[in-house]
């Protein structure tokens, strides 16, 4: 039976980390599986504990050089390591203060920095050449601290990476006796890999804001009746929490006492607070306005629905869109291409011609500097998980880089009707009154009457009196009549409320009555007759309302591109067929049954390709599973939608698929111009080498500044504005 054992691995910046550990571990016997999460610095094994033991497994890491620790104990790892944590920065510092006193001893010696600058290109000098020297070989060593033993290994398993690229370049230029310059790239190289180290932390922190949601600590009535503050992870279900006005509500509960606002914008991305009383749900990480609450824990905090969130977004990382799988591909074969493209620039001219062998081994050594992929290899998965973590902070979660990069491509989009395009609920829609009654006294009498029973049609009428502050009166004598409606007298008069069928029992169905109960029921329309012992005093007409922003959404949805909007519902078609009216879908599907909903989708799949299906995560899950995207509506606090679908959106904001399209589009957007970038400006270099025209200086500097600008274009996705 296999087990998965999660490591953090210090030192796991980039991919070739990541060759290293697959190379190291992915042939050893019991190894199964091997995931890495780069972001987090974090690789889980799925092994057979029959073939190899987890210390077996820690010893193979530890190998090649990483350092690793279980999982569950990394934050000791990263309270005692403080040389990992500031050694890079201090062999930097150590390496740029040896370069520049090396130069100033040959500046001091010359009396001129135009001959300092001039006497580099391995002229000789005075004593004062010693000193320099010694201060460049300083710079060089500090420089290659850590980039050295990577290099080491990457020649042992002939799999050259860019460590070896440079060091390479380095043992080159002091080949040559270009001093300076070596020191200088050693330099500028560690600086490099510490800035590009700082830039990937701060994707890592954004991830890590997610986590710091939740207050660490929760107040609580113990069963004594005493106060406790406990972590909340030392919290048991049932409990009352304790919340404050202002405070973060610490796990998932349902509020017992108390009535206030509380901010969902850290999960849902909604930007306004929702009112919260007696019985609603509320959730960890958002947080109280203005009142106090008493709530019951529902949930442990590992289950909670932001915990769940979390452990999504980090999954999310493992699972690799397609732009991250082609540059790890390309990445294989770029870097052996160009150690054969520098050695055959630094051999060939010189065999060939006349041509000095210093000048071509110095533009081959430019070409090993600007080779460096990482530039190309770091920047799609920051982009990936900047892209992630900012739909996150919108209330949309996206299970991983393939879902993000396939949601900018959709063509067509199925929705579900009720839930979706609808609020899932019945509410009063119309309330028509004959025979010289009121509106308002029409839906308080049918009020009074509807307050006995838990129909839900009733309690639709119950929500919109009390929305319309209508106190319904005192019904005595009530009489329910089983499957057709009731019966009460109401301030000593009877009234009797029920279906069409039961006004059409009492006799007082007149036509124009029945006509306008039919052209509701015809419009998909659930009819409420109420009437007395005399006449029909009106009808009330319940329906599932349609959202009140679905139809801008979907014209929002027909503005990004996509072609084709279809409703796919199980109702009747005349409801289907008003609930598309009102929404403009392009087309309606109604009366289906699961399967004829999944055929409907891979029709769609046929012709379009890239389809969405938008439901309730839970009855449309066979369709979601035949679409290229699974969108589960409203997700918050529903696990079984939130493990459902490719993607969540957490609250029920249409808008956000719009928004969705169009954040996937800039991710995609984004990734490319980090490649075209990267990319070209090495070509750029590769031109300038064949025309003997570049220098390392300018090698260093163009892919320093490639690493740090594609990183920083894809830390931009991170500052997104909600909606």
């Amino acid at each position: 039976m296999s087990k998965q054992a999660a490591y953090k691995v210090k030192g796991l910046d980039c991919a070739d980390e990541i060759a290293l550990l697959r190379n190291e571990l992915g042939c050893k016997a019991g190894v199964l599986a091997l995931d890495f999460d780069l972001l987090n610095a974090k690789m889980t094994v799925t092994y057979d504990p029959g073939k190899i033991p987890p210390k077996a497994i820690l010893a193979s890491i530890n190998k090649t050089g990483l350092y690793a620790v279980p999982w569950e104990l990394r934050k000791r790892q990263e309270a005692i390591s403080l040389w990992r944590l500031y050694g890079r920065l201090t062999m930097a510092v150590i390496s740029g203060v040896l370069l520049v006193c090396g130069f100033l001893a040959d500046w001091i010696q010359r009396g001129s920095i135009v001959e300092a600058l001039a006497a580099q290109n391995g002229a000789e000098g005075p004593s004062f050449d010693l000193l320099s020297t010694l201060c460049y070989i300083g710079a060089i060593i500090s420089g290659a601290w850590f980039i050295l033993p990577k290099a080491v290994r990457s020649a042992r398993r002939l799999r050259p990476d860019m460590n070896l690229l440079m060091t390479v370049a380095v043992i080159g230029a002091m080949a040559i006796n270009e001093w300076f310059e070596a020191a200088g790239v050693s330099f500028l190289f560690a600086l490099a890999l510490l800035l590009e180290h700082w830039s990937v932390g701060r994707a890592r922190r954004a991830i890590s804001a997610l986590m710091e949601m939740a207050p660490a600590a929760a107040r609580y009535v113990a069963e004594n009746g005493a106060i406790l503050e406990k972590p909340v992870e030392e919290v048991p279900t049932g409990v009352t929490v304790l919340i404050r006005p202002g405070e973060k509500i610490p796990l998932d509960g349902e509020v017992l006492k108390g009535a206030s606002t509380v901010n969902q914008a850290p999960i849902t991305g909604e930007s306004l607070p929702i009112s919260k009383a007696k019985g609603d749900e509320v959730f960890a990480g958002t947080i109280n306005g203005d009142g106090a609450l008493e709530i019951k824990v529902t949930k442990a905090a590992q289950d909670t629905t932001l915990a769940r969130i979390i452990h999504m977004v980090e999954s999310a990382q493992s699972r690799r869109s397609p732009s991250e799988q082609w540059i790890e591909k390309f990445a294989r074969v770029y870097t052996p291409a160009m150690m054969a493209l520098a050695l055959a620039i630094a051999v060939i001219p010189p065999l060939f011609s006349s041509a000095a062998w210093s000048d071509w081994l110095y533009q081959g050594l430019v070409i090993l500097v600007i080779a460096c992929p990482c530039a190309l290899v770091i920047s799609t998965p920051v982009s990936i998980v900047s892209g992630l973590t900012a739909a996150a902070r919108n209330g949309v979660l996206i299970k991983g880089g393939a879902y993000l990069e396939a949601a900018g491509r959709l063509r067509a989009v199925c929705l579900d009707k009720t839930g979706t395009l609808t609020y899932g609920r019945p509410e009063v829609q119309q309330v028509i009154p004959f025979n010289g009654h009121t509106r308002e006294e029409l839906l308080q009498i049918a009020a009074a009457l509807e307050s006995h029973s838990e129909h839900p049609l009733a309690r639709a009428v119950l929500r919109k009196a009390e929305v319309e502050n209508l106190a319904p009166s005192p019904a005595e004598g009530f009489q329910a009549i089983q499957g057709r409606g009731a019966q009460a007298q109401i301030e000593g008069r009877l009234f009797w409320i029920g279906s069409h069928r039961f006004m059409d029992e009492m006799g007082q169905e007149t036509s124009d009555i029945h006509q306008r109960a039919e052209s509701l029921e015809d419009a998909g329309h659930s009819v409420i007759a109420m009437g007395n012992d005399r006449h029909v005093c009106g009808l009330i007409s319940v329906s599932d309302g349609v959202r009140e922003n679905a139809r801008d959404a979907l014209q929002a949805l027909k503005h990004t591109g996509v072609h084709r909007i279809v409703m796919l519902t199980g109702d009747n078609t005349a409801c289907a067929a008003g609930v598309a009216e009102v929404t403009g879908v392009d087309e309606f599907q109604a009366e289906l049954l699961p399967e004829d909903k999944v055929k409907a989708v891979e029709a769609l799949v046929r012709e379009y390709r890239y389809v969405a299906m938008v439901g309730e995560g839970v009855n449309d899950a066979p369709a979601m599973a035949a679409s290229a995207i699974g969108v589960a509506m409203g997700a918050m606090g529903t696990d079984v939608a939130i493990e459902t679908a490719d993607i969540a959106l957490m609250s029920d904001d249409l808008h956000k698929l719009p928004w969705l399209i169009k954040h996937s589009r800039r991710t995609l957007s984004t990734i490319k111009q980090n490649i075209a970038f990267a990319l070209g400006l090495k070509l750029v270099f590769i031109v300038l080498a064949l025309l003997n025209m570049a220098t390392l200086w300018m090698a260093i500097a163009a892919d320093m500044g490639a690493s740090l600008l594609v990183i920083f274009n894809s830390l931009r996705l991170l500052e997104i504005k909600k909606l």
